[in-house]
């Protein structure tokens, strides 16, 4: 005996089985955040060669929110690495970072500027341009995790590396 199946048929069960596969239960969502930030501590340099230690300044410079204005904190710190670059050249990279806030295309380009804007006070104190590689990672390597002003504080941000 033939059984034979009509298109209408065969699409209807079908359907059904799709229809079937794609239900699931509700998933209750939570909107608090924990806060995770990241604590600095100090760095035991006493097994560092000295001539890889250029200098105790600090080589994380934040920015004010949707800003890649330097900070006078910053520029100091950035005229100590810049007399040490230019007595002993090296090559250096600038990541610029961003907090979670905005569109992902909108902070990269922001880490950038922000990256740029480190680079450009660097070159005016002399340092070759060559030797600075500018990178932006945008949001996508917090350094603090948590949705309130502490954790976008620290994510807004050049590290000198």
């Amino acid at each position: 005996m033939k059984t034979s199946f009509n298109k209408t048929g065969l699409a209807t069960i079908l359907f059904s089985m799709v229809l079937a596969g794609c239900s699931s239960a509700p998933v209750e969502e939570t909107t608090e955040i924990e806060d995770t930030s990241v604590q600095t501590g100090q760095v035991d340099t006493s097994g560092i060669d000295d001539t890889e230690v250029t200098t105790s300044a600090d080589t994380v410079f934040y920015f004010d929110f949707d800003k890649a204005l330097l900070k006078p904190e910053s520029r100091a710190a950035l005229l100590e690495h810049a007399a040490a670059l230019n007595s002993s050249p090296r090559s250096v990279r600038l990541e610029g970072h961003a907090d979670e806030r905005g569109t992902r295309e909108y902070n990269m380009a922001l880490g950038e500027r922000r990256a740029n804007a480190v680079k450009e006070f660097l070159v005016l104190q002399g340092v070759s341009g060559g030797l600075i590689e500018v990178i932006s990672y945008g949001e996508e390597r917090a350094a603090s995790y948590g949705s309130n002003e502490g954790a976008w504080s620290l994510n807004r941000r050049v590290e000198l590396k």
